[in-house]
């Protein structure tokens, strides 16, 4: 039966869609698919029917996971942390973008081998960075929602991609070649990176949200950092000498194979919807809508009441639109209750003797 619904509502679009000799466009709002009955409109902020646009804060931890130094180290965790505000816009129900900014801390451990280990101790490095990206933000949920769902829609599961551009700040400590030390000289080793090319990295994750009210959401949301740099843990420089055994100083770059230092991020945060409409463009989802309303419409039942104010003169006509209410009992009316007169006579064909002959009345509608 829904299949049959949606199907007549679609026919006259397909039938217009053949019918090429009556398709027109308005200069002003070109639409080849629109007759001119059809209600075409722009499409500007009066005509809108959802707000598109929101700024979402949040916050959270931080961790180094794939890397050389991890956070997660001899059982313990080393918190660290991970805040971002961004602007996001609604592209359609299923996609959004949204231009992030991202800072946070991470502190990570580890320990070289052999002889270098011992003589050092535990390694223990803090990477602050700062990043700038562009996020894309697809809304699983519309994806995969069933149509039979008629259910408040306020969960929504999330994911995203992205890339952008970090800048970071990294330091690393150890017991041997890394310290604080005048006799003989030495420091713990510093790496800045700026923003620049080189400082490209990508993203990716899930989040959940809850819809709160018309204005707010909160979501968790968890995201995985791939930075392509392998100076990102603090590990120390990645020039060729620092992955050769044989050249002098400290390989915390060689404990792991893999040459991207990657992070782990878990927040919690806030989306504040812009906009003067009720409902935002991420939580609709029109799939939905079009069954729900094809539902509303097979299951209506309409009582219709004929004759409500009866039939005064037992014509067969409803006084609701009867135009002659008192008509003569055994009379011949049309569809407005009138009694009916073939020749036009102004007798009626009740009273007539000529049906299709004009006379007059005082001859009973015949001529004399």
């Amino acid at each position: 039966m829904k299949l049959g619904l949606l199907l007549l509502a679609t026919l006259p679009i397909a039938a217009f869609a053949q019918e090429g000799t009556t398709v027109n466009s308005s200069t002003e709002y070109p639409n080849t698919f629109s007759s001119g009955s059809a209600n075409v409109k722009p499409f500007d902020n009066k005509s809108r029917r959802f707000n598109d646009w929101s700024v979402s804060v949040g916050g959270g931890a931080a961790f180094m996971v794939h890397s050389d130094l991890k956070s997660f180290y001899d059982k313990k965790t080393n918190w660290g942390y991970n805040a971002y505000v961004s602007v996001d816009k609604q592209i359609t129900h299923v996609f959004g973008v949204s231009l992030i900014y991202q800072r946070g801390e991470t502190k990570q451990k580890a320990m070289l081998d052999g002889a270098a280990g011992l003589a050092a101790g535990v390694g223990t490095a803090t990477t602050k960075y700062d990043q700038v990206a562009l996020l894309g933000d697809v809304n699983l949920s519309n994806l995969l929602r069933r149509v039979d769902n008629h259910s408040p829609y306020r969960w929504a599961f999330h994911g995203y991609a992205g890339l952008g551009f970090q800048g970071y700040k990294t330091s690393l400590h150890d017991n041997d070649e890394l310290r604080w030390s005048n006799t003989p000289k030495r420091t713990p080793l510093f790496i800045k990176q700026d923003f620049d090319i080189n400082s490209l990295f990508y993203q990716f994750g899930l989040g959940l949200k809850y819809k709160v009210s018309k204005l707010i959401d909160i979501e968790a949301r968890t995201m995985y950092i791939v930075s392509g740099d392998d100076e990102f843990d603090g590990g120390g420089w990645a020039g060729p000498n620092d992955y050769d055994p044989s050249k002098p100083g400290a390989k915390y770059n060689m404990i792991s194979d893999s040459r991207s230092d990657n992070a782990w991020t878990v927040t919690l945060g806030a989306s504040f919807k812009i906009g003067k409409q009720s409902s935002h463009l991420a939580w609709h989802d029109p799939l939905q809508e079009a069954y729900y309303r094809t539902s509303v419409l097979e299951n209506a039942k309409t009582d219709f009441v004929v004759c409500e104010k009866g039939d005064a003169d037992n014509d067969g006509v409803c006084d609701d639109w009867d135009r002659e209410l008192n008509t003569p009992a055994g009379a011949r009316v049309d569809g407005a209750g009138v009694a009916l007169d073939m020749d036009l006579d102004g007798v009626i064909d009740l009273y007539d003797k000529c049906v299709t002959v004009p006379g007059p009345a005082d001859n009973n509608g015949c001529p004399k």
